[in-house]
C-alpha cells in the first residue's frame, strides 16, 4: 500500500488534513506546536467513480476501493537534522514513506500563530528541504567513508556507488534535493537502496483560507507555490484544510452540494488523493462479481500474471489468462455477457501489460 507522510512546520495545519483525509477526528488539532508528536495514521480510500456505476450495474453486495496511507507526521522546526524540536523522530516517521505531502500553509490570520512569526511559504518550504538535504548529507557522507575503503581494496560496485555518491553530494550541500537531478535508471535504482529522503516524490498542499479556494490564481501565496514546484517537476494541490475537516460531518450528496455552491467542482481532499496515487506511477485495475467490485493498486507497466498476484499469490502461480473488458465497453454494453457477444472481451497471456480501467477476470490452475 502506498503510505504518504504529511509534513510541514509546527501548525500550519496538518492534523487538520489529516482529519479532513481520513474523514474522522483522529489527530490532534490544535493551536500550538507539536501537537503532534507520534505519527497518526490513516487509511483512505481512492476516489473512484467507477466503483459506484460498477457496483449498480452488477448488483455487487459491496465496494472495496483501492487505499493510500496517510501518515500525519510531528511538526518540523529548523535545526532537525540535529535533533531540534523532534526532529530525529520526524526523520524517522519520514523514512518511512513511499511520498510525502508537504503542508504549505497560504493564508493570513493574526489568530493563528506561525512559528517563524509571518507566513512566508517558499521560506517554509526551503527550511523543511533543506534540513532533509542536511539528513542525506550526513547520510551520504557515513557511506561514503565506508565506500572509499571498499572502492581502494579494489571493489568495482564500491568505486560505481563512490562516482554516485560524489555526484549527490554537492547537490545536497547546496540544500536541493536529490530528486531535482537528473539521474539514470540504473542510478535511480541504486540511490532508493539508500533510502534517502530527498529522493522521496513531493507534493507541496497549499492550505489556503475558504475565499481563496474559490479563486486561488489571486492568491500570491499560491503562485509562489505552484511555480517553485513546477521548478523541480512536483504537483501542487490546492486545498482548505479547515472547510474539509468541516465537510467531514456531511453526508457525501450533501458535501458535493456545499461545494458547488461554493463554487468548487471537487474536493481538494480528493485530489490530493489522486495527486499522491499517481505520482508514485501507480494505477487501478478492476474485479467485478456479485460479492464485490474492487479496485487493486499495481505500478504501471504491470504484467497480467503479477497484477493477478496482488490477489492472491496462488492465482499468479497458476496463472493461465487473462479475460479483459475495458471498464466504459463494460458499462455500454451493460452487462460482460453483451460485451462478449460484441467481440470486446478478450483474453490476454502472460506478456500482456495492464491498462487503467481494465476489468478482468483471471483464469488459473493450481
Amino acid at each position: 500500500m502506498l503510505r504518504a507522510g504529511i509534513v510541514g512546520l509546527p501548525n500550519v495545519g496538518k492534523s487538520t488534513l489529516f482529519n479532513a483525509l481520513t474523514a474522522q477526528e483522529a489527530a490532534l488539532a490544535a493551536n500550538y506546536p507539536f501537537a503532534t508528536i507520534e505519527p497518526n495514521v490513516g487509511i483512505v480510500a481512492v476516489p473512484d467513480e467507477r466503483l459506484n456505476v460498477l457496483e449498480k450495474l452488477i448488483k455487487a453486495q459491496r465496494i472495496v476501493p483501492a487505499t493510500v496511507e496517510f501518515v500525519d507526521i510531528a511538526g518540523l522546526v529548523k535545526g532537525a537534522s540535529e535533533g531540534a524540536g523532534l526532529g530525529n523522530q520526524f526523520l524517522a516517521n519520514i523514512r518511512e514513506t513511499d511520498a510525502i505531502v508537504q503542508v504549505v500553509r497560504c493564508f493570513d490570520d493574526d489568530d493563528i500563530v506561525h512559528v517563524e512569526g509571518s507566513v512566508n511559504p517558499i521560506r517554509d518550504i526551503e527550511t523543511i528541504q533543506i534540513e532533509l538535504a542536511l539528513a542525506d548529507l550526513q547520510s551520504l557522507q557515513k557511506r561514503k567513508d565506508k565506500t572509499q575503503r571498499a572502492a581502494k581494496a579494489g571493489d568495482k560496485d564500491a568505486k560505481r556507488d563512490l562516482e554516485i555518491i560524489e555526484k549527490l553530494l554537492p547537490v545536497l550541500e547546496d540544500g536541493k534535493p536529490i530528486r531535482s537531478l537528473d539521474l539514470s535508471d540504473d542510478e535511480k535504482a541504486l540511490v532508493k537502496k539508500w533510502f534517502l529522503l530527498t529522493t522521496k516524490p513531493t507534493i507541496y498542499a497549499a492550505n489556503v483560507d475558504e475565499d481563496s479556494l474559490m479563486s486561488p490564481d489571486d492568491n500570491p501565496y499560491v503562485k509562489l507555490v505552484k511555480d517553485f514546484a513546477a521548478a523541480e517537476n512536483s504537483e501542487t494541490v490546492v486545498i482548505c484544510a479547515k472547510l474539509e475537516a468541516d465537510l467531514v460531518s456531511l453526508e457525501e450528496e450533501e458535501r458535493a452540494e456545499f461545494l458547488k455552491d461554493l463554487g468548487v467542482e471537487s474536493s481538494g481532499v480528493g485530489e490530493l488523493i489522486k495527486s499522491a496515487y499517481r505520482l508514485l506511477g501507480l494505477m487501478s485495475f478492476l474485479t467485478a462479481g456479485e460479492k464485490e467490485v474492487r479496485a487493486w493498486t499495481i505500478p504501471i507497466g504491470t504484467k497480467a500474471p503479477q497484477a493477478a498476484g496482488e490477489i492472491h499469490s496462488d492465482i499468479e502461480r497458476g496463472f493461465i489468462r487473462a479475460e479483459i473488458i475495458g471498464y466504459n465497453d463494460l458499462v455500454a454494453c451493460g452487462s460482460r455477457k453483451a460485451a462478449s457477444e460484441k467481440g470486446l472481451a478478450r483474453l490476454e497471456g502472460k506478456e500482456y501489460i495492464m491498462q487503467e480501467g481494465d476489468v478482468v477476470d483471471f483464469r488459473f490452475n493450481v
